[in-house]
């Protein structure tokens, strides 16, 4: 997952958890790990929601002044599907954590996590 550049400090001081994406498909998974130098965000839960939901109040809680600012940013590929995607930041690698760089995880990268358990 990647940030903008002004939203980037706020994640690291813990100040915005969530995001809106719109996807075609969902891109993350619940416990996954997504590079933000120096540490990482934790997706912490995603669902599915509709554009007619977002809440000027959401909006703001992940960095935006209002819905319109959000969408602008947030519409820039073919994606109509509106994902909520809820995290904390992670400051530094934990022993043993696996950061994903931006791609989706398949089902031979949860084989491995489950052997190394």
């Amino acid at each position: 997952m990647k940030f903008l550049k002004p939203l980037r400090d706020p994640i690291r001081r813990g100040e915005i958890t969530c995001t809106r994406r719109l996807w075609q498909r969902c891109h993350v998974r619940v416990g996954g790990l997504y590079e933000l130098p120096p540490g990482a965000v934790r997706v912490t839960g995603v669902f599915e929601t509709s554009v007619q939901e977002i809440t000027p109040e959401l909006a703001r809680r992940s960095g935006f002044a209002g819905v319109v600012d959000l969408l602008k940013v947030a519409r820039h590929g073919p994606g109509r599907r509106v994902f909520v995607v809820e995290f904390e930041y992670v400051p530094t690698r934990e022993k043993g954590l696996r950061v994903l760089r931006g791609r989706r995880p398949g089902p031979r990268l949860a084989q491995r996590a489950r052997r190394r358990s």
